[in-house]
């Protein structure tokens, strides 16, 4: 059963029972309109709703303060750093200051990070979230501020989304594996309870039936997180237990531990085990051997995103929007 939660209206739910855009709401309750019709329905929609303009937000109407935040699991893991190179010079072409916050993936800091957007100390928030509950998605469409999410949320989440299709991204690296003459591909994937483990193991999945390959659970090793040090336990858990000629990361930080891992057995990435990772961000141009990655575009995600959220700052109105990209390989060493 779905939870519930207390309603509180706002702006966007008065225009979506009225039939009518934020703005003209906005015109309508401000009296700056003189279409009588319109202003008679939206405030008995508005009273009927029991919608009310938050005072705070009224006083800072005409009031930008050039600063907008981005919200992240892990500001150091190289595939939101990414993104923060690549959302900076849109904002600074715009005059806008960019905050960083590291929310830990913990949903509860993410839901109080958009609570607080009600006291205007940005103008807007790009969030990043790895884990999405009803909750989160409840305080997205409450949000006092403009916010456009950067990963997958439920197609019917009220704000601009930007994403990549991970499970395709999985796939893939598994037909490369494949091609390669691998049998036993293990994979090394972060917590199955967030959206990344959980779309990348079924592309895991798919990308074996595709190839004609049985899935075994025992080639499956699950770590703490999606960091390079929980990785080498997982790293090293697969590898003590099992034989196998290819290795899939969840991402390049765990696919660099099991290439670590290799190391300390005497073997060879591509040598002896081909390994391929996800993300293809510095991390994989510099391991030794360099790894063979999928592209999941973080940069053009974070370019994405910024214009977006710079689209709704200037005014533009309109349905939520979603903009999509497409994941590719990029072959390196590691599984050649």
């Amino acid at each position: 059963m779905r939870p519930t939660y207390e309603t509180r209206p706002t702006i966007h739910t008065v225009a979506r029972a009225a039939g009518v855009s934020i703005s003209s709401v906005s015109r309508a309750l401000n009296g700056q309109t003189s279409n009588s019709e319109m202003v008679e329905r939206v405030k008995a929609v508005a009273l009927t709703l029991g919608y009310a303009p938050n005072a705070l937000a009224q006083s800072f109407k005409h009031q930008h303060l050039d600063q907008i935040a981005f919200a992240v699991e892990d500001i150091g893991n190289p595939a939101y750093l990414a993104m923060v190179r690549a959302i900076e010079p849109v904002l600074q072409q715009a005059g806008i200051r960019l905050l960083l916050h590291s929310t830990g993936a913990s949903v509860h800091a993410e839901i109080e990070l958009l609570r607080s957007l009600s006291r205007r100390y940005v103008d807007g928030l790009i969030l990043s979230p790895i884990r999405v509950t009803d909750e989160l998605v409840h305080e997205l469409a409450s949000a006092s501020t403009p916010v456009v999410v950067v990963g997958t949320i439920p197609g019917e989440s009220p704000v601009d989304n930007v994403r990549v299709d991970s499970k395709a991204g999985a796939a893939l690296a598994v037909h490369h594996l494949a091609a390669q003459g691998c049998r036993r591909i293990g994979f090394l994937n972060g917590p199955v309870d967030t959206t990344p483990g959980n779309s990348r193991l079924a592309g895991y999945q798919a990308g074996l039936e595709e190839a004609g390959l049985v899935f075994d659970q025992s080639l499956l090793e699950t770590s703490a997180s999606f960091h390079f040090d929980e990785g080498l336990i997982a790293a090293k858990s697969l590898l003590d237990h099992q034989k196998v000629d290819g290795i899939l990361g969840a991402n390049d930080a765990l696919a660099v531990s099991a290439i670590h891992q290799l190391g300390t057995r005497g073997l060879t990435a591509g040598r002896d085990v081909r390994v391929v990772g996800m993300d293809d961000g510095e991390l994989a141009s510099i391991s030794l051997p360099r790894l063979t990655s999928v592209n999941l575009g973080a940069a053009q995600r974070g370019t994405i995103a910024a214009q977006l959220l710079l689209d709704r700052l200037r005014g533009e109105a309109g349905p939520p929007r979603l903009r999509e990209v497409v994941p590719f390989l990029t072959v390196r060493e590691s599984s050649q």
